[in-house]
């Protein structure tokens, strides 16, 4: 490579194996970087804060490790020791924790060099920020982990933490052209992060590869997730999910999923349809009562002291999820027992499901992150899922396919996504 022009195009494994092998320096990595972000940044605005000499200073002092100073983005709901966490509410600007998040600590520990912190919506819920999509600046590049997503796509940083309670790793992934990973519930810890629904908040990785979301999940959680660019011994039995949200999908979907069905069939796989069962469409009611309930309970002091910096939406919502009865938030909870218990049988003899991974392409307008439809299901499930990118639609913006698995199959689901990867081309 000539220069530190195209360095902002490497993966996080390549420019690992090269650091690894004495063929880059972390430093030079690390000014390509912060010179495509000062070209771009005024543009896209993914980060809440940024600080050049910070990202220096951490990567002259990165440990060794498996993140060996590389650069990780961290969206504003997790607390840094020496950076902001504001959470995307102005109730909390200025504030500064005493300690990193787990997820965050862990990643500084295996060598991961830091810039700042990326942009989110509202407490990872409601109101949007700034930034744009790099694809099409007129475009959202969805939400909550705005920031991340388009830090990514816009080669700020090889990948990023993002976080799910709907679809907040998936479709801004998607949106913006690039590889999302939500993992298995609690896969990487919460601690130290701004949670919102206990039962749903689920910390995940946006990223330009597979693999690059392998390894970071992977060196923060201390599990073995494997080498998905790994050739695999034979091709997955594939199951294609509409779920019970199918008719919320944008024009440019339907085509989209038969495609990449035909795809993957040439490729070698066993591919053919598979509905969830009825009972799973009693998640739909079923999410945003467990959601919004959790969400407001979990805001109880800035209710109480600082309701006023709280958007008007967001209240609405809050205010909507402390209405719901006992019994309603029960049966919630149990729609949630039920349906992931039987998961494993609604997945007989498939390794993956392939699903959308958004509704289509992403809106026009930054005032709304689009809609979670074909991603709360998963998250409600608390499955993993990865979405990669599978061109684009009719008006030239990325498109996502999303690849789900069984719950604690990890390592298989992001093998599988690989597969999905390399046979779409």
């Amino acid at each position: 490579m000539d220069g530190n022009g195209e360095l902002w195009t490497l993966t996080a494994t390549g420019a690992g194996r090269l650091i690894r092998s004495g063929k880059l320096r972390s430093a030079d990595l690390t000014e390509a970087l912060l010179a495509r972000i000062t070209e771009r940044e005024p543009a896209v605005r993914a980060f809440t804060h940024f600080d050049a000499d910070y990202a220096r200073k951490s990567a002259a002092s990165a440990p060794p490790g498996p993140l060996h100073g590389l650069p990780v983005g961290i969206k504003d709901v997790l607390d840094t020791a020496d950076m902001p966490s504001e959470y995307g509410s102005p109730i909390w600007q200025g504030w500064r924790p005493k300690a990193d998040a787990a997820a965050v600590a862990w990643a500084r520990g295996a060598g991961a060099v830091f810039y700042g912190k990326t942009v989110t919506t509202e407490f990872a819920t409601r109101k949007p920020g700034p930034t744009a999509n790099p694809a099409n600046m007129a475009h959202t590049p969805g939400g909550s982990s705005s920031g991340s997503a388009a830090g990514v796509a816009a080669g700020f940083f090889p990948f990023a933490y993002g976080t799910q309670t709907a679809g907040s790793v998936i479709r801004p992934a998607a949106f913006c052209g690039v590889v999302g990973y939500k993992p298995t519930f609690g896969l990487i810890s919460r601690i130290g992060m701004k949670v919102m629904s206990d039962s749903l908040d689920t910390v995940g990785v946006i990223a330009r590869s597979v693999a690059d979301c392998a390894l970071l999940a992977g060196a923060v959680s201390g599990r073995d997730l494997g080498d998905p660019e790994k050739r695999a011994d034979r091709a997955p039995r594939v199951g294609v999910c509409r779920s019970p949200t199918w008719d919320l999908a944008g024009p440019e979907t339907p085509p989209l999923l038969d495609r990449m069905a035909e795809l993957l069939g040439r490729a070698g796989a066993t591919v053919a349809p598979r509905a969830l069962p009825p009972p799973f469409d009693a998640l739909v009611q079923a999410h945003p009562v467990v959601m919004n309930g959790e969400s407001a309970r979990a805001l109880g002091w800035e209710l109480a002291n600082a309701r006023d910096g709280i958007s008007e939406g967001l209240r609405e919502r809050l205010d909507w999820g402390l209405s719901r009865s006992e019994a309603e938030r029960d049966e919630a909870a149990a729609v949630f027992a039920r349906t992931r218990a039987a998961f494993p049988a609604a997945m007989e003899g498939l390794d993956i499901l392939l699903t959308p991974s958004a509704p289509g392409e992403a809106p026009k307008g930054l005032e709304w992150t689009g809609d979670p439809a074909f991603n709360f299901i998963w998250t409600s499930l608390g499955v993993p899922c990865v979405t990669v990118p599978a061109g684009a639609g009719p008006n030239g913006l990325p498109l996502g396919i999303q690849v789900v698995g069984r719950a604690g199959e990890d390592r298989a689901v992001l093998a599988w996504a690989q597969w999905v990867a390399a046979a779409i081309g």
